[in-house]
């Protein structure tokens, strides 16, 4: 049986979350290397861009949360 788009909406909303959470995971460990290496400049932009990553997914999860009655 053929999902409807707004099952393939929930699902992708769901994975999208889980999929960032395990780059930001990620990101983590290289920002660290980083600044293992006195790149302080990389850490912080890597830093940066893990918030922007973690606020992206609060959007996605209100967005999730407003599928479900």
């Amino acid at each position: 049986m053929e999902k409807t788009d707004m099952e393939k909406l929930e699902i992708l909303l769901k994975h999208w979350v889980e999929h960032n959470e395990e780059h930001g995971g990620e990101f983590e460990k290289w920002a660290e290397k980083a600044k293992a290496l006195g790149r302080n400049d990389v850490n912080n932009n890597i830093l940066q861009a893990i918030e922007k990553m973690r606020e992206a997914n609060e959007f996605l999860v209100k967005a999730s949360e407003k599928l479900t009655p």
